[in-house]
């Protein structure tokens, strides 16, 4: 069994993969999102820019030492990490009803996008499996809290790739806002459980 100082320093460099990932995948999904008028891309850039900000927390909260700030900063940084579920709830929500009553384009086929959601599926699968064992070895909720935000991803990942792939094979463009409807639930649970 490896030491606290160890599992805490496995875990950081975790994060920061997370951290410098999603730095990445917000830039390819907003700029994907805008070129193909893509709800489900633009929630999902919006997502990794809650992650990056969900990262910081935690890359805070495990540079910290001492028991009593500890104790402190996890329950903090659950609290944010429980707010962040919150915000994207809301913003699909809002996104989908724009665009399924034409306030916003049409979504249109989007490679980039496709292949995006396929990298960050099998990066985000690695993530979580690790946070989640470091999380219960450390008895840490904050950092099982942001695993299972990673977990999340990867159910975005896959419900985004079928309104993506529905939209570029036949044309079904409001597919891609009601694919990216179906996460609210999963977020909402998230987010009441974090503050629980």
């Amino acid at each position: 069994m490896l030491d606290r100082n160890t599992l805490r320093r496995n875990a950081l460099i975790l994060v920061w993969i997370g951290f410098l990932w999603n730095f990445l995948e917000a830039g390819v999904a907003l700029w994907s999102a805008v070129a193909a008028s893509s709800v489900a891309l633009f929630a999902f850039g919006l997502d990794s820019i809650i992650e990056i900000f969900t990262g910081a927390v935690l890359i805070w909260r495990l540079n910290l030492r001492k028991e009593q700030e500890e104790e402190e900063a996890e329950s903090s940084a659950l609290k944010v990490v429980g707010g962040t579920f919150f915000v994207l709830a809301a913003f699909v929500i809002f996104q989908t009803l724009a665009t399924l009553t034409g306030f916003l384009f049409e979504p249109q086929a989007s490679p980039a996008g496709i292949v995006l959601v396929i990298a960050s599926a099998l990066v985000m699968t690695v993530l979580y499996l690790e946070k989640s064992r470091l999380a219960k070895q450390l008895d840490s909720r904050a950092l099982r809290a942001e695993a299972i935000e990673s977990l999340m991803c990867d159910l975005q990942d896959l419900t985004i790739l079928v309104g993506l792939g529905l939209n570029a094979l036949f044309g079904w463009w409001w597919v891609d806002p009601i694919a990216a409807l179906f996460l609210v639930p999963f977020f909402l649970k998230e987010g009441l459980e974090s503050f629980r």
